[in-house]
C-alpha cells in the first residue's frame, strides 16, 4: 500500500496544469483573454493587409477602428449567426461612412441624422444580438468618419480600408481565434472545477486559522463562494448554445448545482465547527459581518489532522480526472471520502466536527456526478460499496432528469419597452451632447455624443447611468495623463505607436468586465496615441477630450433623469419582488416535493432565483458604491442583498433535497413539512406585497420555530429522520432570513398569538 504523501505526490500534476487552472479560476471561459486577443489580432491583420499598399496614417487609423468595432459587435451565439451578422455588418458599414463623408458639410442635416441614427441603434437592441450588433456598427463607423474626417472623394480610399478590416476580423474569428459555443461551455466548466477547488483551500485557511487571521480566511471563504457562484450562472447562460442535447445540458446544469451548494454548506459546517455558536449563512454573504466567537480548533488533535488531510484530497479530487497514469491512488482517496456518507465511517469527534466530515464526503459526491456528467463513464473497478452506492444514486437521479418547457413572459409595449425608452432618452441626451459639444468645439463635439451613447448601454435606471459616467470620467482623466506621456514617448514613430494601440486595445478589452474605469482608461490612452499619428495631438486636445466627456455623462444623467426616468428605487423595487416571487416559487415547489407531491421542474425555477439576484445584485451597485453619500442607505442594500442570497441558499438546499426523493430509497417524503412550510410563504408573499405597495396591509408572522411546528406530540413517537431534520434546518434558517428582511424592507411583525 503506497503511503498518503506518494499518492498525492502522484496525482498533484504538473506546472503547466497549475498554472492552467489558476488562468481558468481568474478569468473563467478566457472570455476576456479570447476577446482581447481577437480583437487585437483583426487590427494586426487588418494594418499588415494595408501596409504593403502605403496606405497612409488616416485609413490605417480608419482600418484599425473598423476592425475593432467588427470584432467586438458581433455578438451571435452560433458561429453561423455571427457570419451572417458579419455579412449583413459591411454594408451598414460603408452606408454609414458614406453619409458621413455626404453630411459633413451639412452641420443641422448631420447632427438631425446622427440623432437618428443614435435612436435606431438603440432601439434595435429589441431584436436580439444581431440588431444590437448592426446598430452598434452603424454607429461606431459613423463617428469613425467624424474621426479621420472622412470626404467624398477619399470614400474609395475608405471603403478598402473597412473591406479589409471586416475581412480580417471574419479570418481571425473563424480561423486564428475560433470560439465555439462548446468550446467556451468546456472551458467555462474548467473554470468551475479551478473556482472549487480554490474555495476548498479557502476552506484549509479557515480551518487552521488563528485568531488574528480568522478574518482574512473568512472573507477568502466569501469571496470564493461569490465567484463559484458567478461562473455557476455563466455556464447555465450557455448551456442551451453549448449543448447539443437538452438532457446533457440539464444534467450539466443539476451536477453545477449540487456542488455549488455541497461546497457552500461545506464552508458554513465548518465555520460553525470552529465556533461557540451556530453559524448563521448570513456571515458568509455579507461583507464584514461579524465572526461568530470561538477559537482556533485543536492543532494536534487526530480527528482535526485527519480533516486537514481529508480537504487537501478533496481538492486534489476536484482538480485531477480519473485516468489510467494516476493508477489507484485518486480512487483510493476518492472512495475514503465517500465513504464518510455513511456513519459508522465517521471519526471520534465533536458532533459539530462530524457535520464537517460528512460535509466533506457530500461535496465529494458531488465531485463525483460533476466528473461523470463533464468527462463521461469511468473505470469503476476500484470502487469501494460508498462509491458504488454513490454512482447508483446519481444514475438514478439521471435518468429522473426530464426536460421542462419555459414559459413565455408577457413583453411590455410601446414607451413601456426598455429599449423603446431608451431610445427616446439616449437621443434627447445626444441631442443636448451635440448642442453643448458644439460650443466646445466645432471639430470634436462629437466626443460628448460618444460618451451619452455609451453611459447608456447596458445600463437601466438614472443611478446605473450616474455612476457609469462618473466611472468614465474618472478614467478618461487617468487616460489623459498616460497619453500625454505615451505621446512623447512615441513621438512620430508609427508603427511603435499603432504597436502600443495594440497594447491599450488588449488591456481594454481584458480589463472591461472587471473595471470600467480600467477599460476607460486604456481607451484614452490609446486615443492620445491615435491623435499623436494623426499628427493632431496637443495638451489642448486632451484637456478637451477631459471636457466633452464630462458633458456627454452630464447629458445622459440629465436625459435619464427627465425623460421618461426609472428611478434607480422604482428598480430595485420591481427586481425584488422578482426575486421574492422566485424565491417563494422554488421554496413551495421544494417543500411540495418534499412533503409527497409530484415531481417538479426544480432546476429551471432555481435558475430564475438565481438570475434574479444577480439581476439585482447589479442594480443596487448605484445605492452600495463606495462614493455614495447615503451610508445608511448602502448599508441596508448591502444587508438586503446578503440576506436574499443567504436565502437563495437555504431553497437552492432545499431544491437540491427535493430532487433526490424520486431515486433514493433511503430518503422519505415527510407530509408535515407542508404545513412547516406555509409560514414562510405566506412571510415572503407578505415581503413582496409591501415593495410593491408600501401601503399593503399584510404583516410578517412570527411564532415557534419550524421544528416544533413538527411535533406529533404523541409519546414515544420518533421525532423525525436525519434527512428531515437537515430539511427543517434549511427551512429553518430560511424562516429566520426572511424574517429578517421585515426590518430593513419596513414591514411590519405580527406579534406572536399568545
Amino acid at each position: 500500500m503506497p503511503s498518503e504523501r506518494f499518492r498525492y505526490r502522484v496525482v498533484t500534476g504538473s506546472g503547466r496544469a497549475r498554472l492552467r487552472d489558476l488562468v481558468a479560476a481568474s478569468d473563467p471561459g478566457l472570455l476576456r483573454l479570447t476577446a482581447g486577443l481577437r480583437t487585437v489580432g483583426a487590427i494586426a491583420l487588418t494594418l499588415a493587409v494595408l501596409a504593403p499598399f502605403r496606405t497612409d496614417v488616416r485609413h490605417l487609423v480608419a482600418g484599425a477602428i473598423a476592425a475593432m468595432v467588427a470584432t467586438f459587435a458581433v455578438r451571435d451565439k452560433e458561429r453561423s449567426g455571427q457570419a451572417v451578422t458579419l455579412g449583413l455588418g459591411l454594408p451598414v458599414a460603408l452606408t454609414a461612412v458614406t453619409l458621413g463623408a455626404l453630411l459633413a458639410d451639412q452641420v443641422v442635416a448631420g447632427d438631425l441624422f446622427f440623432v437618428a441614427l443614435i435612436f435606431c441603434a438603440v432601439y434595435g437592441r429589441r431584436f436580439g444580438d444581431r440588431g444590437t450588433a448592426l446598430g452598434l456598427i452603424g454607429f461606431q463607423v459613423y463617428f469613425l468618419s467624424l474621426f479621420v474626417g472622412a470626404t467624398v472623394p477619399g470614400l474609395p480610399s475608405l471603403y478598402g480600408a473597412i473591406g479589409v478590416a471586416f475581412l480580417s476580423s471574419a479570418v481571425v474569428r473563424f480561423a486564428l481565434v475560433p470560439e465555439t459555443p462548446a468550446g467556451t461551455l468546456e472551458r467555462l466548466r474548467s473554470a468551475f472545477r479551478a473556482r472549487l477547488a480554490r474555495l476548498v483551500t479557502a476552506h484549509l485557511e479557515l480551518l487552521d486559522a488563528g485568531p488574528e487571521d480568522v478574518e482574512r480566511a473568512l472573507e477568502h471563504v466569501r469571496e470564493g463562494t461569490a465567484r463559484l457562484h458567478d461562473t455557476a450562472l455563466m455556464i447555465q447562460g450557455r448551456l442551451e448554445a453549448g449543448t447539443a442535447d437538452e438532457g446533457v445540458a440539464r444534467l450539466v446544469q443539476r451536477r453545477v448545482a449540487d456542488a455549488e451548494v455541497a461546497a457552500e454548506r461545506l464552508g458554513l459546517l465548518l465555520l460553525t465547527a470552529r465556533s461557540a455558536e451556530r453559524a448563521d449563512t448570513l456571515t458568509l454573504h455579507l461583507p464584514g459581518a461579524p465572526v461568530p466567537s470561538g477559537g482556533l480548533l485543536p492543532v494536534r488533535d487526530k480527528a482535526i489532522d485527519q480533516l486537514r488531510r481529508d480537504l487537501a484530497a478533496l481538492r486534489l479530487l476536484v482538480l485531477r480526472p480519473v485516468s489510467a497514469q494516476h493508477g489507484t491512488a485518486l480512487s483510493h482517496v476518492r472512495n475514503r471520502l465517500l465513504g464518510y456518507r455513511d456513519e459508522e465511517n465517521l471519526p471520534v469527534a465533536p458532533p459539530a466536527v462530524q457535520d464537517v466530515f460528512r460535509g466533506v464526503g457530500e461535496t465529494a459526491r458531488a465531485v463525483l456526478g460533476l466528473r461523470v456528467a463533464l468527462d463521461g463513464p469511468q473505470d469503476e473497478s476500484d470502487d469501494s460499496p460508498a462509491t458504488a452506492r454513490s454512482r447508483e444514486e446519481l444514475d438514478a437521479e439521471d435518468a429522473a432528469i426530464d426536460a421542462g418547457e419555459e414559459a413565455a413572459q408577457e413583453e411590455p409595449t410601446g414607451l413601456r419597452r426598455p429599449t423603446t425608452r431608451a431610445a427616446v432618452q439616449v437621443a434627447v441626451g445626444s441631442s443636448l451632447a451635440i448642442a453643448g459639444g458644439e460650443l466646445l468645439s466645432s471639430q470634436r463635439w462629437y466626443w460628448a455624443v460618444l460618451t451619452c451613447w455609451i453611459v447608456f448601454i447596458n445600463t437601466a435606471s438614472t443611478g446605473e447611468i450616474l455612476v457609469k459616467g462618473y466611472r468614465r470620467l474618472l478614467g478618461t482623466v487617468l487616460g489623459v495623463v498616460a497619453g500625454i506621456g505615451l505621446a512623447a514617448l512615441v513621438g512620430h514613430h508609427t508603427w511603435t505607436a499603432f504597436a502600443l494601440v495594440l497594447v491599450c486595445v488588449f488591456l481594454m478589452f481584458y480589463s472591461a468586465p472587471l473595471s470600467y474605469t480600467l477599460m476607460s482608461f486604456f481607451v484614452t490612452a490609446a486615443l492620445g496615441l491615435l491623435y499623436t499619428l494623426l499628427h493632431t495631438y496637443s495638451f489642448s486636445v486632451l484637456v478637451l477630450r477631459v471636457e466633452e466627456t464630462a458633458l456627454g455623462a452630464a447629458c445622459g444623467v440629465l436625459a435619464a433623469a427627465f425623460v421618461l426616468p426609472v428611478r434607480t428605487d422604482r428598480r430595485t423595487n420591481d427586481l425584488l419582488v422578482a426575486v421574492l416571487d422566485r424565491l417563494a416559487d422554488v421554496t413551495e415547489t421544494a417543500v411540495d416535493q418534499l412533503s409527497g407531491g409530484p415531481p417538479a421542474d426544480l432546476l429551471d425555477q432555481a435558475r430564475e432565483l438565481d438570475q434574479a439576484l444577480a439581476d439585482l445584485r447589479a442594480a443596487t451597485q448605484p445605492l452600495t458604491h463606495p462614493v455614495t453619500p447615503l451610508r445608511a442607505r448602502r448599508d441596508t442594500a448591502r444587508y438586503v442583498v446578503a440576506l436574499l442570497e443567504t436565502c437563495a441558499y437555504q431553497a437552492r438546499a432545499l431544491a437540491a433535497t427535493a430532487e433526490l426523493l424520486p431515486t433514493h430509497p433511503s430518503i422519505a417524503a415527510d407530509p408535515r413539512l407542508r404545513g412547516a412550510g406555509q409560514r414562510i410563504l405566506r412571510n415572503i408573499r407578505a415581503l413582496a406585497a409591501h415593495v410593491a405597495d408600501e401601503h399593503a396591509a399584510d404583516e410578517i408572522g412570527t411564532g415557534p420555530s419550524i421544528a416544533a411546528l413538527l411535533e406529533t406530540g404523541a409519546a414515544g413517537a420518533p421525532r423525525f429522520g436525519r434527512v428531515t431534520d437537515r430539511v427543517l434546518r434549511h427551512l429553518g434558517r430560511l424562516d429566520e432570513g426572511v424574517v429578517g428582511l421585515a426590518r430593513p424592507l419596513r414591514v411590519p411583525v405580527a406579534r406572536p398569538p399568545g
